[in-house]
């Protein structure tokens, strides 16, 4: 989910128009930064657009992977070791935090950091100073720190997996990435960036995306989000031999998801039900449908319905109000 540059999200949604608004005005200060999302919303790319829109933009960017790097080793990534420190430490270097000084340090995956880790992060973010691992003396450092996670970290802390001053520590400013489901109208805009992106690697040879290929992209719920809709691009630019992607080139799990989506029936039972939500949860996934196969204009898929454009926006602005869309997706669909 990025630009040639990797700095700037891609969307229109409103949910994402709303995350770039917020990342303008924080990017501004110094503030210590939160970002908080599933897997594959992009994060990282949150991140660097902090830090590009911020005072510290020709400063480095540092990214430190805290569930990917070994616990026993990620204090003398973050804060740098002295010579003989440990095993191995044949020599002083500088850890993470002091090559980005003057600019920022994104620590991804925070929740996997260990307890003992936590404390010393907690110091390092009150004192703005940091001691490697085997000296007797602090540096003092200017830093942004921004922190990522997919987890719940209110959960984490009320689980005492992850310590409570240090979540409020990051927590001065948090950003939350909505999942692509939740904007699926930004779907063929992605879409078309990394197809773009990709046959630009291909030279000549441009693969392009059938209309029924592309609403199955739409109707996918995306548990990878972005990341998976853009390593699955990837793939069918590369395995594409006549130029055009199709419903059978997708992906069986993307085929299968689709056909097993079944417009609701309810079933009156000896308790009876409740005519009203049933009603309502049948004409969310005829709106739904229509806004998928108009690629979200809400002209075109009031004419399909039926009725006025005024009265689709209005039942859409009926269903933000608290009425959950059939399968998982939100209405706003915009």
């Amino acid at each position: 989910m990025q630009t040639t540059a990797q700095t700037q999200l891609i969307g229109q949604h409103s949910l994402i128009d709303r995350v770039q608004s917020l990342i303008r005005r924080v990017a501004v200060t110094d503030a210590t930064v939160l970002i908080l999302g599933e897997s594959g919303t992009g994060k990282e790319l949150a991140a660097r657009s902090v830090h590009s829109a911020s005072r510290r933009a020709d400063r480095p960017f540092i990214p430190v992977n805290c569930g990917a790097i070994p616990a026993d080793l990620l204090e003398s990534d973050m804060f740098g070791h002295e010579k003989g420190a440990f095993t191995g430490a044949v020599g002083a270097r500088a850890g993470m935090f002091q090559l980005a000084n003057g600019g920022t340090i994104f620590l991804d995956e925070i929740a996997e950091m260990s307890p003992v880790l936590q404390v010393k992060l907690l110091r390092v973010l009150q004192d703005r100073e940091v001691r490697p691992v085997g000296s007797d003396r602090a540096f003092k450092v200017d830093v942004r720190v921004v922190a990522a996670t997919n987890k719940d970290l209110g959960l984490q802390v009320e689980r005492g997996l992850f310590r409570e001053d240090l979540f409020y520590r990051l927590e001065v400013i948090p950003i939350t990435l909505p999942p692509l489901r939740e904007r699926r109208s930004d779907i063929p805009l992605l879409v078309k960036y990394f197809l773009d992106r990709h046959n630009q690697k291909r030279g000549d040879f441009h693969v392009s995306i059938t209309e029924e290929a592309m609403v199955h992209l739409w109707e996918y719920d995306w548990p990878g989000n972005v990341r998976e809709l853009e390593n699955l691009l990837e793939r069918l630019v590369i395995l594409s031999e006549d130029g055009l992607v199709r419903v059978e080139n997708l992906p069986p799990s993307i085929r299968s998801f689709i056909s097993e989506k079944k417009i609701p029936r309810p079933v009156l039972t000896e308790d009876g039900l409740d005519l009203t939500n049933a009603v309502e949860e049948f004409e969310n996934h005829l709106i739904e449908e229509a806004l998928r196969r108009t690629k979200g204009n809400k002209q075109a898929a009031a004419r399909l319905l039926g009725i006025k454009r005024t009265t689709l926006v209005a039942k859409l602005r009926r269903r933000r109000t608290g009425v959950p869309a059939t399968g998982g997706a939100r209405a706003e669909l915009t």
